[in-house]
């Protein structure tokens, strides 16, 4: 049976969603508590890759079992095995079509910077303590020239670790085909990606004030909203204006957007697919 899992969980002290050799993952501590439980382990395969550091609400991670066992036994055992930080919040059966990466067809993200002369410890791990003056409005300018349909690779950091080969052509995906690590082959749409919103938010809070940007789109590159939001920092602090975001898309060069927002602030939020359970168009397995 294909399985289908949300998860939330804290990634402070984890390098990422992937797995690495001798270091602690999401990806790698879920593949052994499946081990622990049913004695098989697949390696789940997650809607996007988390950096080290990066949190989620409701990441989607799919895998095959031949183990029978009722979804609600198996959130539950899953709980009792996986480290506090790491929680399944959902589980059940999909299609056997159903790729947690390839079949989304649009993610959220959240990021958060806190506002205030002192960041409660509290909080610490889940923000950007950011004390300089920002303009919320040339913030929130800035983040309405990214919707739409756009080449970002001026957003996109070199990502050495990128699980995806190229392969010899495949029919049913055509030119550019490639493969992930679960052997799925897919259509690779480059650097370019379609933003549906781009927006911030303000909430006060007992200490300060809390700015949350939230963008929903069909897809991210590597350090992408990281990128983003380092880049809406600049214009906030009046380093450079918001109608420049249309030339930094245009120059495809990561040099001259701005610096990479910290890790700590940024939440994948959602992921969404068809209710169907199908695949979305142009997956090949």
């Amino acid at each position: 049976m294909t399985w289908k899992l949300t998860l939330a969980y804290d990634g402070t002290d984890y390098f990422g969603w992937q797995v690495q050799p001798e270091r602690p993952t999401i990806q790698g501590e879920l593949q052994a508590a499946l081990g622990r439980i049913t004695g098989e382990a697949p390696l789940p395969q997650g809607s996007g890759r988390t950096d080290a550091g990066v949190h989620a609400l409701a990441q989607v991670a799919s895998f095959a079992l031949q183990a029978p066992i009722p979804a609600e036994n198996l959130q539950r055992a899953l709980n009792r095995t996986l480290p506090p930080a790491i929680r399944i919040t959902a589980a059940k059966t999909v299609r056997s079509t159903f790729h947690a990466r390839h079949s989304a067809q649009a993610k959220s993200y959240e990021y958060r910077i806190f506002r205030g002369s002192l960041c409660p410890p509290f909080l610490a791990r889940y923000v950007y303590a950011y004390s300089r003056p920002l303009d919320f409005e040339l913030l929130n300018a800035s983040a309405r020239f990214f919707e739409g349909e756009h080449d970002f690779q001026s957003f996109a950091a070199s990502d050495p670790d990128l699980a995806l080969r190229k392969t010899e052509q495949a029919p049913e995906a055509g030119p550019g085909a490639m493969e992930d690590a679960s052997g799925c082959r897919f259509r690779d749409p480059g650097t370019v990606r379609t933003i549906f919103s781009s927006e911030w938010q303000r909430h006060s809070t007992a200490d300060g004030e809390l700015l949350v940007y939230r963008v929903r789109g069909n897809g991210f590159l590597h350090h992408m909203v990281r990128n983003l939001v380092g880049t809406m920092i600049e214009a906030g602090r009046g380093s450079l204006a918001p109608d420049d975001i249309p030339r930094i898309l245009a120059a495809h060069d990561r040099s001259v957007a701005g610096p990479t927002a910290p890790a700590r602030g940024l939440f994948l939020h959602s992921v969404e697919y068809d209710p169907a359970g199908e695949e979305s168009f142009g997956d090949s397995c």
